[in-house]
């Protein structure tokens, strides 16, 4: 005669599983609403593709000391030099 246990409560291992794929299956859930969200954000204004010689178009920035800088304040200046520095100063 053979006993068998039919237990309706898992056991250690099944819980340690169980639990594991919570956390996978979380982990891939808010990765995609992230993914979803960043995706959904539009640039403000529509890439412009300019030539070499093309005048560039009019923009507005903060300085380094926060005052608003337009393109077009330099305009009749004999040379203008622009620099961006991708995540520069942003600890990334």
């Amino acid at each position: 005669m053979q006993v068998v246990c039919l237990s309706p409560f898992p056991g250690p291992v099944q819980i340690r599983e169980s639990n594991y794929m919570k956390k996978v299956l979380l982990t891939i859930v808010f990765s995609m609403a992230l993914a979803g969200i960043s995706a959904a954000q539009t640039p403000s204004a529509p890439a412009t593709h300019l030539k070499v010689g093309d005048v560039a178009p009019d923009f507005e920035l903060n300085d380094t000391s926060g005052t608003k800088v337009k393109l077009s304040d330099f305009r009749g200046k004999k040379n203008v030099v622009l620099a961006f520095y991708v995540l520069a100063f942003t600890g990334g």
